[in-house]
């Protein structure tokens, strides 16, 4: 028996199926934005197209729901289309668009939001029955990020391989918002810092220990990933403070339990090698006798050689960067700022 495609709105717009009538406007929609974020030809799309895919869409829904499609309506207008595909037991892919002239007004979002919340109810009251809605959505299209997060996706991360794509290696990827059924309604202030958060920008942080003898030398290590040496200490974990990670970096890559007193420096680092940019915090490890390399266990996966060396051999031995930054963590008593290791 086929199934009942419902009518869905929120009172301010409308999702219905498709309509014979609808195809004509849907088509003199179509511009190259819709092209573009669809990955549709534009002269593959005609009347005669769209009506074979309508049809698809029909027999889709009919056999088992696997692809439910609407059209947007707003006062009796289509203004878009928005859609929910099956890709594995409990889990649909969103895809939308609105058509030329009907776009900053909000429609996208609010439809968004009605077929997620018809996508989550349960099949006993006419929904699917989803436990998870994602979308995937280009890096380049700022539109439709806006429109995920307005609808309450979270980003998740990049995919850079795209399903669709015949699996190929792709430089853009895809962005992957998501949303689960059990994740707290958007009017919980709970959820909507969720939702900045998975968006919002995140500095990576490094923590760094500057350990000297009673001759002012430093204590450097020689690392097994590069040629180059550099104050021991590490990348700061999530939910971890910079003063503990660098105690925990110092103690699990060198065997020595040192206390990271007051914080020297702080040093922006551009994005350099691969690595994206980070902030990098030294911090005063104290004055200790050379007698202090007996204690050390180095890690062999990470650490080559350990000694102190004065500034001269640092300005030898490391990155530029990394003496500018040593030489400044020295020349201070007061946290100053620097950008790989230059002050203004």
């Amino acid at each position: 028996m086929a199934q009942v495609q419902p009518t869905l709105t929120d009172g301010v717009i409308a999702l219905r199926p498709w309509r014979d009538e609808d195809v004509e406007a849907a088509v003199a929609g179509h511009d190259d934005e819709t092209a573009l974020w669809l990955g549709w030809d534009a002269t593959d799309v005609s009347v005669e197209r769209l009506r074979e895919r309508v049809g698809q869409w029909r027999e889709d829904f009919d056999a088992d729901r696997r692809r439910s499609s609407f059209v947007v309506e707003h006062e009796g207008r289509v203004v878009g289309s928005v859609e929910v595909t099956l890709r594995q037991q409990g889990t649909g892919e969103l895809r939308w668009t609105l058509y030329a002239g009907n776009r900053g007004r909000g429609f996208a979002s609010r439809a968004v939001r009605v077929l997620v919340d018809w996508a989550f109810a349960e099949e006993a009251e006419g929904g699917l029955g989803l436990q998870r809605v994602e979308a995937r959505i280009d890096p380049r299209n700022e539109a439709g990020r806006r429109v995920a997060t307005r609808a309450g996706l979270r980003l998740e991360g990049t995919q850079r391989i795209v399903p669709g794509s015949g699996d190929r290696a792709d430089s853009t990827g895809a962005m992957v918002y998501a949303r689960l059924v059990s994740d707290p309604p958007l009017s919980d202030p709970e959820s909507f810092r969720a939702l900045l958060n998975s968006f919002l920008p995140r500095k990576r942080a490094i923590g760094q220990l500057l350990v000297r003898d009673p001759d002012g030398r430093v204590l450097l290590c020689r690392l097994t990933y590069k040629q180059d040496w550099d104050l021991p200490g590490g990348v700061v974990e999530v939910g971890e403070s910079p003063r503990t990670a660098v105690e925990r970096e110092v103690e699990e890559e060198l065997g020595l339990r040192l206390r990271a007193e007051s914080l020297l420096l702080t040093d922006w680092l551009p994005p350099w090698g691969g690595w994206d940019d980070a902030l990098c915090l030294v911090f005063d490890g104290g004055i200790h006798e050379p007698k202090l390399l007996d204690g050390v266990v180095k890690q062999e996966r990470e650490i080559r050689e350990v000694r102190f060396c004065s500034l001269e051999e640092v300005d030898e031995l490391a990155a530029d960067f990394t003496a500018r930054r040593v030489r400044a963590a020295v020349a201070t008593e007061g946290a100053p700022y620097t950008e790989s290791g230059r002050a203004r």
